[in-house]
């Protein structure tokens, strides 16, 4: 029996997009990217790790008339798995250098020099100081005290060998493709813009964007505090997305090219949405915490998610969780909340 062709779409004007599988999640697959170039075809992200979605990604690039042993080049958004996830394969095919802001390149090099094991315990003591109730720590002190080294997902993926610098043009000849910082979802997450005109007749804008998760048709991406255990300043990564928002909104780009969903017009549209949800969610969280001081698991649980909490899986609590912190960090740095004093785990009340 012939195997289904994988479902590339031609954006024109020598970019490509291949849908590469991620196992067991909802959003389905990762929009991988390819990008025609004077020196050859670069990948803009790869994909997760795992034996069906290489699969996937070496059969797309069949279907777009070239092969894994041809890239040129590997450009990720950020570190993240379903990004990230098969740069390691792609570079030991196809000897492809592999580019990244230095602050996410900083991440990869932490897990890769850490134990498994210990991002277990650092997981542990953040949600404790969260708030989380025994029945939810309870399994993960289980994990830890039976020695196994849990199962993390990017260890194969490469270190980056070179950086995208913000603000710079990269280096790849017949082709306009500036970096643009946005930091947020990770700390070094950049989009791509493509300062060319827009193959399509008729469509008015800047060119177009390689968003990453940082800008998607229809959801918002995850913003939860950086897992950097070693910083020695306070971040607020909501307040650094909502900044990087608009910025993105200012390049009025003819179409964005976004790594999950689909392609879609009006950057500008999108963005002010996004504004609006951020701030309105800002708004009810505050009033929340007027009625009564929450720890962040106490807000996660009070808060509105794509399905009851009680639904919610112990591994997506721990986002859910992530995403209080950052909304609450960032309460507190508008001088809209405060940690009351003296309570542990602590707790946050409105101002």
């Amino acid at each position: 029996m012939t195997e289904p062709a994988t479902p590339v779409t031609d954006h024109g004007g020598g970019v490509w997009s291949i849908p590469v599988p991620i196992p067991d999640n909802p959003l389905g697959h990762t929009l991988v990217h390819l990008l025609d170039t004077g020196r050859g075809p670069v990948l803009i992200d790869t994909g997760w790790d795992d034996p069906a979605s290489w699969d996937t990604l070496v059969a797309g690039l069949a279907a777009c008339g070239t092969s894994v042993t041809e890239l040129h080049g590997v450009l990720v958004t950020h570190h993240h798995p379903d990004h990230h996830g098969l740069s390691g394969r792609v570079r030991e095919a196809s000897g492809a250098w592999i580019a990244m802001h230095p602050a996410d390149t900083r991440v990869v090099r932490r897990v890769r020099a850490a134990r498994p094991a210990l991002w277990l315990d650092r997981l542990i003591g953040k949600l404790e100081a969260a708030g989380a109730p025994e029945d939810h720590l309870g399994p993960l002190r289980a994990a830890r005290e039976s020695g196994r080294d849990p199962a993390l997902p990017g260890l194969r993926a490469a270190l980056p060998d070179r950086a995208i610098v913000p603000g710079a043009l990269l280096d790849l000849p017949g082709r306009r493709l500036r970096a643009v910082w946005t930091p947020g979802h990770t700390p070094g997450h950049v989009c791509l813009h493509l300062e060319e005109d827009h193959p399509a007749a008729g469509r008015t804008g800047h060119g177009r964007l390689f968003s990453g998760d940082h800008l998607l048709p229809t959801i918002s991406p995850h913003i939860g505090l950086y897992e950097d255990p070693d910083a020695v300043t306070v971040t607020d990564p909501l307040g650094d997305y909502l900044d990087s928002l608009e910025r993105v909104g200012a390049l009025a780009p003819a179409e964005v090219l976004p790594a999950h969903q689909y392609a879609f017009p009006d950057a500008a549209a999108r963005v002010r949405q996004l504004l609006a949800h951020h701030e309105a969610r800002l708004a009810g969280l505050r009033d929340l915490l007027r009625a009564r001081a929450l720890t962040p698991w106490q807000l996660a649980e009070a808060m509105e998610w794509n399905r009851p909490w009680e639904q919610i899986a112990p591994g997506s609590r721990n986002i859910a969780v992530s995403e209080a912190e950052a909304h609450l960090r960032r309460l507190v740095t508008l001088g809209r909340a405060e940690p009351v004093p003296g309570s542990e785990p602590v707790a946050y009340r409105a101002v």
